[in-house]
């Protein structure tokens, strides 16, 4: 007997139009938990706008986006983050000038418990105490803790991805959202980021779906892919059955070298 997977993230005939322009036309997707999804394609078919339709940047044209069964209609960014989903950008989005600490610990205020009664009269100090040994605790395990000093700006590329994602832990996510987290990385960083992955999706349980380019990081641990080519699902499948398949040979693995 097949297991019955639970289903995530769900979208359904997604359609997304900027004026005259679609840019996504009537996407459908399922991701599981537990699982490692890559949605791949050429630059502007639509991969991060589908991303913006999950996380509440945009509000589709028309269709459904459902995480673990409800409706994300309507509903905003920092809403739909308490959720359950975070996500990375392709330009790195951190507090440039504040500390590794600092960001973390930023991100961590999304859970905190308190309100503006309890901060004004400085009730939360257990509060605050409980997330700054959490966010410690976060950085020791992604071994960031010895930069918890640093500026974030002054860190080499490959560690400022990571600060982004474990930022983006500290969120408590179930599904976690990746944009290109390979994008500007030498050969053995991508290698590095790709056992990154792994690592954290065992570690913390989580749901991860991906936006990427490098097809070795993808064909290595992708268990399904997505491939949009001009807002339209073209294929789908396992890795083998995506690199063989024609269509997207044509449309994308066959494609120039910045596509």
């Amino acid at each position: 007997m097949n297991e019955v997977k639970e289903n995530v993230l769900k979208m359904e005939n997604v359609v997304m139009q900027f004026g005259g322009v679609t840019a996504i036309d009537g996407l459908s997707l399922e991701v599981n938990r537990g699982e490692i999804v890559a949605l791949i394609g050429p630059n502007g078919a639509g991969k991060t706008t589908a991303f913006n339709c999950i996380t509440g940047i945009y509000q589709p044209t028309s269709g459904v986006v459902s995480f673990k069964g409800e409706n994300l209609k309507g509903k905003s960014p920092d809403c739909i983050t308490r959720l359950g989903i975070a996500r990375t950008f392709q330009n790195i989005r951190l507090f440039s000038n504040l500390t590794v600490f600092d960001n973390v610990l930023i991100a961590k205020h999304l859970r905190a418990h308190d309100n503006v009664f309890t901060a004004t009269l400085r009730l939360n100090l257990k509060e605050e105490d409980r997330m700054r040994r959490e966010t410690e605790k976060l950085l020791r395990e992604q071994d960031l803790y010895e930069l918890k000093d640093e500026i974030a700006s002054s860190l080499p590329y490959g560690l400022q991805r990571r600060l982004e994602i474990a930022r983006a832990l500290a969120t408590s996510p179930e599904l976690l959202l990746l944009d290109e987290p390979a994008a500007g990385m030498n050969p053995q960083e991508t290698q590095e980021l790709t056992d990154f992955i792994v690592k954290i999706r065992d570690q913390y349980h989580l749901t991860v779906f991906m936006i990427e380019h490098h097809m070795d990081l993808v064909m290595q641990i992708s268990e399904r892919i997505y491939v949009l080519n001009f807002g339209k699902l073209i294929a789908q499948g396992s890795s083998e059955e995506i690199q063989n398949n024609p269509e997207v040979i044509e449309a994308y693995l066959g494609g120039s070298e910045d596509a």
